[in-house]
């Protein structure tokens, strides 16, 4: 038998440690860092290994010889299966702390930051219900349970991949992320597609018809639907948006038709990128609206989002979060402020009112010109957007033509900044930059990079998204002079 077929060890009475990366746990076996999931700290289990490297291995709870104080019951009963919500089994304080640790340790070992400015972690006022957006995939093959077995006439069903797995959903009867009618939504979708006969995709052949479903809300009660279909079949596709506004009339209160915005895009690629389809509206509007309190008080900020809009899926949070910013940036009104990775301009929108001059960059051109609307429909006149590649765009010329910022406020994706926008802040010299990320280990990499000029001063961890590893980060970077 060769070696890589050999069955790896199983390891008795392991007390699980620690909270890890990719929502795993951790424990520590004869130097060996061994990740599991869906166990919390505290637990003392059986481990059996599926793969091993030189310094660390990962495995699965086989057998529970104690349960952790740290456990709760998970309230989603396909916790376990379903590639999110990986920490629901841990009490959302236990959560936090180990959130906390995450940032503190990245900082410190990838950044070499001194944390002493870092404060307690904002915890989320809602760990039910709290999200604004939902994408859901429709496919052909179900992600079996393992009492069943597969039968030749299984039509497949709309829920969440599991990991790793790219062709098989795991049918979700209901989700507790979104508050309500998502899950009735989803489902009526689904059913009506059994009933009428009208088949989800195969990914792997590229057949059916149903491929995605978008749904969107806002604090103020509007929802927005959008399908993904696989080709422009009329016969299928207006029938059913037809009896899913008809279905769902208690959604009319804020628009003229039972969905505020319901909408459909075709999509006969390869694969499930939806970024460069172009929306159709079957009924309502094109955008729905969100409201923001503003930082100072005053009547709300108003945000449209359209179907690939970037908005904070956690509006509760969000506004936590731009306050801090807000704070950070200390703002007394006749600063120029640079705001990278703007998006729809939301953070470029919330400190408007206490600066002389915004100008947002943004890649994606529909942001940006959803970012002047909602800058026009909030009455402000001193916001500038500019769409492009960063990388191009921050270049002397731009600084030139637009004066040199003040203040700098950034928040890239989750790979960070590119090294020559990096560069460039080192360049410009801003006296305060305000580094807001959604990866704690790429924001240690580019503080690191800017401690040429920078010092860290105050660092504000954010929980937007309860029972998952992720957190964001908000910290405030002042130059030496």
């Amino acid at each position: 038998m060769s070696r890589r077929n050999k069955q790896l060890p199983l390891l008795e009475q392991v007390e699980i440690t620690d909270a890890g990366a990719e929502g795993m746990s951790v424990a520590r076996v004869d130097g060996l860092v061994v990740f599991v999931p869906f166990v919390v700290p505290g637990d003392v289990v059986d481990i059996q290994l599926y793969k091993k490297k030189r310094s660390y291995a990962e495995g699965r709870a086989v057998h529970f010889h104690r349960l952790s104080p740290l456990r709760v019951e998970p309230r989603c009963s396909h916790f376990g299966v379903c590639g999110g919500c990986k920490w629901q089994n841990m009490n959302y304080e236990a959560q936090l702390d180990a959130k906390q640790r995450q940032v503190r340790d990245n900082l410190e070992r990838l950044g070499h930051v001194d944390c002493s400015g870092m404060r307690p972690i904002c915890g989320s006022d809602r760990i039910f219900e709290y999200r604004n957006k939902l994408e859901f995939t429709f496919s052909s093959k179900r992600w079996l349970q393992p009492d069943e077995e597969r039968r030749d006439d299984d039509p497949g069903d709309v829920g969440f991949h599991v990991p790793q797995v790219f062709d098989k959903v795991l049918p979700v009867q209901w989700c507790h992320l979104q508050p309500e009618p998502s899950n009735a939504i989803r489902n009526f979708l689904r059913n009506y597609a059994l009933e009428h006969g009208i088949p989800f995709y195969d990914i792997r052949n590229h057949t059916g018809f149903l491929r995605n479903v978008i749904i969107r809300n806002t604090s103020t009660g509007e929802w927005m639907v959008v399908l993904i279909v696989a080709e422009d079949k009329p016969e299928w596709l207006l029938p059913m948006l037809e009896e899913l506004n008809i279905h769902f009339p208690e959604l009319s209160s804020t628009s003229h038709h039972p969905i505020t915005s319901l909408m459909y895009m075709v999509n006969n690629k390869l694969n499930d990128s939806y970024s460069d389809l172009e929306p159709r509206l079957y009924s309502g509007q094109d955008y729905i609206t969100e409201q923001m309190p503003r930082y100072n008080g005053g009547a709300p900020l108003r945000f449209r989002i359209n179907p690939k809009s970037f908005y904070q899926t956690n509006s509760e949070q969000a506004f936590k979060l731009y306050s801090y910013v807000a704070e950070f940036a200390d703002l007394q009104g006749d600063e120029t402020v640079y705001d990278l990775y703007t998006g729809t301009g939301t953070i470029a929108q919330f400190v408007a009112g206490m600066c002389r001059k915004v100008v947002g960059i943004e890649y994606i051109e529909e942001a940006i010109a959803d970012a002047r609307l909602n800058a026009a429909a909030n009455g402000f006149s001193n916001c500038t957007f500019y769409a492009g590649d960063m990388a191009n765009v921050l270049d002397d010329a731009f600084v030139t033509a637009n004066g040199k910022p003040d203040v700098i406020i950034t928040d890239p994706p989750r790979a960070g900044m590119h090294n020559k926008v990096v560069e460039q802040l080192l360049r410009i010299g801003a006296r305060k930059i305000v580094y807001v990320s959604c990866n704690p280990a790429t924001q240690a990499r580019d503080l690191m990079l800017l401690s040429d000029r920078y010092d860290v001063r105050r660092i504000q961890p954010v929980d937007m998204f309860p029972h998952t590893q992720h957190v964001e980060n908000v910290a405030e970077l002042v130059r030496r002079d």
